[in-house]
């Protein structure tokens, strides 16, 4: 993120959330193996981060950076500072083509500890309550349902299973509740609510040029600042190798041809969502209304980054890559009316949901949990992830994620400490 997303945070009355105050959880998460040891990389966190360098560069991701900087963006060779703008390499935690996730770093270092015990494939159906306190979970286990009990539960079920666990356990809006047969136990409209994400393009192109067997998906990017808008940094646009959940149902590849393209992503939508429960069984998947361009400036800002990619696309810096544009076509490109239709087919997650249990205060109707992600009206249950981002930062979200984690499990200590 940048340093206006943790201090918009601050603003809306998260004391201890500024960009300075939450600087040294990210250095404590990361050992930065590019740049080591200055005031904005740690040197000695458990995750490993590593950039692509120039030799590295695939066709079109080289050609994106000359084309980018030919087209007067700036190139930045750290986009984790706090003044970065333009086109460069992402800082990545992928070291060999392994991405270093938190399982690999943290828990595998932590696993084997006598205080911690885990446990796989087990569903949680509830939050136990006794009135406004919370005692402990039920779950299910191998077809058996247990009650599990603590003086202290920390929710980490992400943007979507967070706010789904609490209203199954009667917290929540209590008109949606009430509508779905669950008895209320905390009246708190925020949850579920908020629902914030990268609504993302992908722009299908084919090249001529053979890929290697193990293709890297991601090198390099650009953010940038659209066209007369008050936020820095609020599109992301990147080369990207279509794999996974980037290959569209209906793509057929062209034989001899290599699938590729770009994907485009608005960092600060105005557009919000929410997450409502379908029925009281926790093993049903809740709705999610994500709303995506919804908000006519969100769509007016995606239309123009659509067309600034082509554009991109066709310089002459592109020529190398002999890459072939699929979707959409000019026909679309060239009517506004078309291409907002072809958005709105087209949009899709960037996997960065987030906000679904707002943190903030009480005076905040939508507030969830407060500065310290403890549920509103609720004694000894917290909410620790991505879901309490009062909005998405301008960036992918693990990083931001493992620092809400880093500076609330220190924040936990301290306090255990204190009490020792």
């Amino acid at each position: 993120g940048i340093p206006e997303d943790f201090d918009e945070w601050e603003k809306a009355g998260n004391s201890g959330w500024s960009f300075l105050e939450v600087l040294p959880y990210f250095r404590q998460s990361e050992t930065d193996l590019d740049f080591p040891g200055d005031d904005f990389h740690g040197s000695q966190g458990p995750v490993p981060v590593r950039r692509y360098g120039e030799q590295d560069l695939l066709p079109s991701p080289k050609a994106f950076l000359e084309a980018c900087v030919a087209a007067g963006y700036p190139r930045t060779e750290d986009m984790n500072h706090p003044d970065s703008t333009g086109v460069g390499f992402y800082p990545l935690n992928r070291i060999d083509g392994i991405r270093m996730s938190t399982a690999l770093t943290y828990l595998e270092t932590a696993r084997n500890r006598l205080n911690l015990t885990l446990r796989s494939d087990v569903l949680v159906n509830r939050v136990l309550l006794e009135g406004e306190k919370a005692v402990g979970v039920e779950v299910v286990s191998e077809g058996n349902v247990f009650k599990v009990f603590s003086n202290q539960i920390i929710l980490c079920g992400g943007a979507i299973n967070s706010p789904q666990l609490l209203m199954l356990s009667g917290i929540g809006p209590a008109d949606h509740l009430s509508a779905i047969g669950i008895e209320i136990a905390v009246d708190l409209p925020g949850v579920g609510q908020n629902l914030r994400d990268h609504p993302a393009i992908f722009m299908h192109y084919e090249s001529k040029i053979p890929h290697p067997e193990l293709v890297p998906p991601l090198q390099v990017g650009m953010r940038y600042t659209t066209p007369g808008s008050e936020f820095r940094n609020d599109m992301q646009m990147r080369p990207i190798h279509i794999r996974t959940e980037h290959i569209p149902l209906d793509y057929q590849i062209t034989e001899g041809s290599v699938p590729t393209g770009f994907s485009i992503a608005l960092q600060k939508a105005l557009s919000k969502g929410e997450i409502r429960l379908k029925t009281s069984d926790p093993t049903k998947q809740p709705v999610l209304h994500y709303r995506y361009l919804n908000h006519p400036y969100d769509l007016q800002r995606m239309r123009g980054a659509v067309r600034l990619c082509a554009e991109i696309a066709a310089m002459p810096e592109y020529k190398s890559a002999q890459m072939s544009r699929m979707s959409p076509s000019d026909e679309i490109l060239e009517n506004d009316e078309r291409l907002d239709h072809w958005l709105f087919n087209n949009v899709l997650t960037q996997h960065h949901s987030s906000g679904t249990c707002k943190m903030g205060p009480e005076s905040d109707y939508l507030a969830v949990v407060n500065e310290s992600c403890e549920v509103h009206g609720v004694e000894n249950l917290m909410v620790v992830d991505a879901s309490v981002m009062p909005d998405v930062v301008r960036s992918n979200t693990n990083a931001t994620t493992i620092m809400i984690a880093e500076k609330i499990a220190d924040s936990l200590s301290s306090h255990c400490n204190h009490l020792t």
